[in-house]
């Protein structure tokens, strides 16, 4: 089974509330995921950052897709080293979810160097179900 690997910001309720949201429809469209808060813990200040760094390396090195929640002033730095390690190493498509108001037209609103990458660019959770189902038939 396909693995997908969920990026986003994960530092507040909310943040990782809508992961699991997008978690949720990746498993309904039959995807394995590896979700970073729920698979390897919530880093805090007095983890030892090199156990997460590890942990979520080798699961971008086992996913086959990308779901990154682009939401935001700015892309997540970590959520952007995610999507640019997973792109330079694996080639892998990656989806872009976007549901963030003060994005109106998210795609001339990135940085460049994110858009770039993506697969696809999607802004509600329907969108990303159709999306998956379409990389599903790929």
């Amino acid at each position: 089974m396909p693995k997908i690997y969920v990026a986003g910001p994960l530092f507040t309720e909310g943040q990782r509330w809508l992961l699991e949201r997008v978690d949720a429809v990746c498993h309904e469209q039959g995807f394995e995921t590896y979700l970073p808060h729920r698979d390897a813990g919530l880093f805090d200040r007095d983890s030892d950052s090199s156990f997460f760094f590890q942990q979520d390396l080798r699961q971008l090195q086992e996913a086959a897709i990308v779901v990154a929640v682009l939401n935001g002033d700015d892309v997540d730095s970590g959520t952007a080293w995610e999507m640019g390690y997973f792109y330079a190493v694996k080639g892998g498509p990656i989806v872009g979810y976007v549901h963030d108001t003060r994005k109106p037209h998210p795609k001339a609103q990135l940085n460049p160097m994110v858009v770039g990458g993506l697969h696809a660019l999607v802004h509600d959770l329907e969108a990303l179900a159709e999306a998956l189902r379409a990389l599903r038939k790929s």
